[in-house]
């Protein structure tokens, strides 16, 4: 009896398209549609041939991904071929339609059964043997050693396969009964050792429930289970003396910057910034790498008076690094297994850069940013097949354009891997030359035919699914809810990439979207707008504290002269009617805040920053909206320390500790006792001999602020 090749047939549209490519699966399809199908052979071992019109022989062994197949016409890689035998196989399956068996072979009831969910999770040790050589897995195993966390999502949907990301790549699994067609978005692409990584993962996380949320898990290889005692961790992280030392370092550093201000001489803090930043690379604290790396850019950024700085994302990467080395001693010594281990809180075993294999990218937007010596942009773009988030990154220095004896370039004329910036930040980029950081940083490497752009369309974000794109307010604001605070989660270029913002970049489309309202703060130099739904739509009609609107907040930058027009010509309905909107997103007194990057109308996608000044009338404020007293309050509070920070505790005059006084006695007012004792007690600390608790009682302090602002 010849085979029924299940995995075959369990490889969706979706599937095809990852483990080749668009243009293939699309012109395939076409040709199964007009009935231009080869003549297929099944031998007895499984080995599906396709016989072509053309001449051409394409044969499928089982236990073999499409790149392994055999064809016989002139391509040197993936082919047209390779997906035409599995689009054929499929619909001669379909034409026959054999009535089921009373015992159908395990291959036929797995084919029968790819609607329903399951995890890899069921892949045994012999399965795993059959699909991958000794030597990746055990570079699996070396891989696993480092106790990485990998965030694991149950089957959603056909569409939605079993995904694990891994923290430098992802991995899709596209078959319920072949590890083969695994697709993993490194340079390799299948059958390498992330992908057994992954299967671990699932294996270590437990029943999971179709749908449900990710779920983190720190993988242990198998053969490690027996030699760690407990099961479910290493040796502590922060009790050793180099962890300790950093602590210490990082402690006196940021003492010194509130005591003598993020404006003063970086060239006394040059040196112990990167004896900071080397020692936490040899512990492997990835995330508190990044930190201190952003810490000192933003320091940087102050001293060139940049767009870049922004003087509450500073007071918020402060208060993160202190609160991340706490959260993760906190994890360290606990009793049991903690919801987030410290390894994940800490960034360790997440190492380097990987190669990426044949990548598509649509852009969410783009941020300029210029100073008195160079400007620079960062390009946020999604990942649809992942769902990833990735930001492209590169500075330019005026100092070039003089040498050169030419006018200052303008900056979206940059070019960038070989393509003007303009065009990236406004498209969707296809490539096979880019790398990518831990934190989400890629970089595109120019290269003769190995990277090509397309201009976004109105339907660019379509494949974006939750948690990046959120089908209405009311889902985004319960995911931002949901989602841990900063400081224990991995870092993301995209959430500090967009000037002045602290949230995370998002994508909000729903049906019957409308502009609700918009006007225009002349004194702070900010585009107010209100989205939600249509006044006709039926959800509409819900209480207004049920269905929250959307808050679009776009402050002008002198870097991007055209956004602010652009976003009101869009909001105008210049271009139609509103499908999407991205950008940076937090919450304000439970309503989502966002600092829009881009637009999707109807008829075009709007890149703000990439788009030409035209002056367009703005709608001057009418009523003026008071926040609430809670939320202003916080607000307040939140400047005092951003402004003491800046300026430094040691400078303040006679009248600081009156203000942070009567600062403290609104807070007591406010119901908020602990904040106001904590505030009363920074100049009391900063008299004091020992200064020891005062970062702590700061950074403390911050956080609270911010977390009541929300």
């Amino acid at each position: 009896m010849t085979a029924v090749r299940g995995d075959l047939l369990e490889l969706t549209p979706e599937a095809l398209t990852a483990l080749a490519n668009a243009g293939f699966v699309k012109r395939a399809q076409k040709d199964v549609a007009a009935g231009l199908l080869p003549l297929l052979e099944t031998a007895d071992d499984g080995t599906v041939s396709a016989r072509f019109d053309d001449g051409v022989r394409t044969s499928l062994p089982p236990g073999r991904t499409l790149r392994d197949a055999q064809c016989s016409c002139p391509a040197s890689g993936m082919c047209r071929h390779r997906v035409m035998l599995v689009l054929a196989y499929q619909a001669q399956a379909a034409s026959a339609a054999p009535a089921p068996s009373a015992t159908p072979a395990k291959d036929e009831v797995d084919a029968s059964a790819a609607g329903g969910e399951w995890s890899p999770a069921h892949f045994d040790d012999a399965a795993l043997a059959a699909s991958f050589a000794p030597s990746v897995i055990e570079q699996a195993q070396r891989l696993a050693a480092a106790r990485p966390v990998v965030a694991v999502q149950a089957w959603r949907s056909a569409s939605a396969p079993p995904i694990a990301r891994l923290p430098m790549c992802s991995v899709r699994f596209f078959s319920r009964s072949s590890l083969v067609h695994a697709r993993c978005d490194c340079k390799q692409g299948s059958g390498c050792a992330h992908v057994v990584v992954a299967l671990w993962a699932f294996r270590q996380a437990g029943p999971l429930a179709a749908g449900s949320a990710e779920r983190m898990v720190e993988v242990r290889a198998p053969a490690a289970d027996d030699e760690t005692g407990d099961g479910h961790r290493p040796a502590a992280l922060m009790h050793g003396e180099a962890a300790r030392a950093l602590q210490a370092k990082l402690e006196a550093l940021s003492l010194s910057l509130w005591l003598d201000g993020s404006s003063q001489p970086l060239m006394a803090l040059a040196a112990r910034f990167e004896a900071a930043r080397e020692q936490a690379r040899a512990l492997g604290w990835r995330w508190v790498e990044d930190g201190i790396d952003e810490l000192w850019m933003l320091l940087q950024a102050q001293q060139a008076r940049s767009s870049r700085f922004d003087p509450r994302r500073l007071l918020h990467v402060m208060a993160e690094l202190w609160a991340r080395l706490r959260a993760a001693a906190h994890a360290d010594g606990a009793a049991g297994p903690p919801p987030l281990p410290a390894s994940q809180i800490l960034g360790v075993g997440v190492k380097g850069e990987v190669a990426l294999d044949h990548l598509r990218l649509v852009s969410l937007g783009a941020e300029l940013w210029s100073d008195e010596s160079g400007e620079g942009a960062s390009v946020m773009f999604a990942d649809p097949d992942t769902q990833a988030v990735t930001v492209l990154e590169r500075q330019w220095s005026r100092a070039d354009d003089a040498t050169a004896g030419g006018t200052p370039a303008n900056l979206l004329g940059r070019r960038v891997a070989g393509f003007p910036l303009r065009q990236l930040a406004s498209g969707q980029v296809i490539t096979k030359t880019a790398t990518r950081r831990a934190n989400g940083q890629i970089d595109i490497a120019p290269g003769a035919r190995q990277t090509g752009v397309m201009p976004l369309s109105p339907k660019s974000w379509d494949d974006l699914v939750a948690p990046l794109k959120q089908p209405s307010v009311q889902a985004l604001v319960a995911h931002l809810r949901e989602t841990p605070p900063d400081f224990v989660r991995p870092r993301q270029a995209a959430s500090g990439a967009a000037a002045g913002a602290s949230g995370q970049l998002h994508v909000a489309a729903f049906e019957h979207m409308a502009v609700l309202a918009s006007h225009w703060d002349a004194a702070a130099q900010v585009l107010h707008a209100r989205i939600g739904r249509a006044a006709d739509d039926t959800e509409a009609a819900a209480p207004a504290d049920e269905v929250p609107p959307l808050h679009l907040a776009l402050p002008h930058r002198a870097a991007a002269p055209g956004a602010v027009d652009a976003l009101a010509r869009a909001l105008a309905g210049e271009w139609g009617a509103l499908r999407a909107v991205a950008g940076s997103v937090r919450l304000q007194d439970g309503e989502p805040v966002m600092q829009p990057t881009a637009l999707l109308t109807v008829q075009r996608a709007v890149v703000l920053q990439a788009e030409a000044p035209t002056p367009h009338p703005l709608p001057l404020q009418g009523e003026h909206e008071e926040p609430p007293a809670l939320n202003a309050l916080a607000t307040d509070t939140l400047d005092l320390l951003a402004l003491w920070l800046r300026q430094g505790l040691r400078h303040q005059g006679g009248g600081a500790a009156s203000r942070a006084e009567t600062q403290a006695a609104q807070l007591e007012r406010a119901g908020l006792a602990r904040s106001a004792k904590l505030l009363r007690g920074v100049p009391a600390q900063l008299r004091a001999a020992q200064r020891g608790t005062l970062v702590g009682r700061l950074a403390l302090l911050s956080l609270w602020m911010q977390g009541v602002g929300q």
